[in-house]
């Protein structure tokens, strides 16, 4: 009885043992595994520092992206729609609502953000960091304004986009909960999700860019037409709302699944 249980004394001795070399080695390949850094020579806080902000600005694009666009196809099913209206009068009212109520966004400054031109020479990466700069300057309506639950949940979701990229090591964890660790992102790997995320960005400013200049021209030619009499301003009004229907910019993402 005594052998048997010095025997299950030294297996488990023995495991422990093996348990703890494994742990030993794998910290020993943790910290000699050094981050390749960037090309561009950034720290890995710098780069830590553009993903967040690119990702910010991205909630902001795609906010005032679906809402232009949603205008503008909207506009589209209206005037359709407004032409089994038969009554000239009737529609003529149609169209003016339909109109004002795309043009309405431009009065509305929280509602689309304001982006700049991108210069002649401007590379993409320097537009879109000039953008997002521009954009963290202008506050939403109502951002001011946030309950401490809101601020204590952003402050949860940003620790832990921050944990994934943050490649640390804790040597109190079990050797499974290491190799995890060790699989967390280089700098090189940020930098190089930095810049996939840049480029989508910049495709994105691009499209909402386009957008925003039809919603723009179509306010200045609706102001524009209110001089003329109700004949002529009513064929005006069914041209601008078919020359954005026909224009590139809007054909482009008008079929985009929500």
């Amino acid at each position: 009885m005594n052998r048997l249980v010095g025997d299950s004394e030294v297996e488990g001795h023995g495991s422990t043992n093996l348990v703890g070399k494994f742990t030993q080695s794998v910290r020993r390949i943790v910290q000699d595994v050094k981050d390749e850094g960037t090309t561009s020579g950034a720290t890995k806080e710098e780069v830590i520092e553009t993903n967040e902000r690119l990702r910010a600005v991205r909630v902001r694009m795609d906010e005032s992206y679906d809402t232009a666009k949603k205008a503008l196809v909207g506009l589209m099913t209206k005037y359709n729609e407004s032409k089994n209206v038969h009554n000239v009068f009737q529609r003529y009212t149609l169209l003016k609502s339909m109109i004002k109520d795309v043009t309405r966004l431009e009065t509305q400054y929280w509602t689309l953000v304001d982006i700049p031109k991108q210069e002649k020479q401007e590379t993409v990466p320097a537009f879109v960091l000039r953008a997002c700069s521009i954009m963290e300057k202008t506050q939403k309506s109502g951002e001011g304004v946030k309950t401490s639950t809101r601020l204590a949940e952003e402050a949860v979701e940003k620790k832990e986009r921050i944990e994934r990229l943050e490649s640390k090591f804790n040597p109190d964890q079990s050797p499974k909960n290491i190799l995890v660790s060790t699989a967390d992102m280089t700098t090189s790997q940020i930098d190089g999700e930095n810049t996939q995320m840049t480029n989508d960005l910049y495709r994105l400013l691009k499209k909402y860019s386009g957008l925003r200049n039809l919603i723009r021209q179509l306010k200045t030619e609706y102001t524009n037409a209110k001089i003329y009499p109700m004949v002529i301003r009513y064929s005006m009004l069914k041209d601008m709302i078919k020359d954005i229907m026909l224009h590139p910019d809007y054909m482009e993402v008008c079929h985009e699944v929500d």
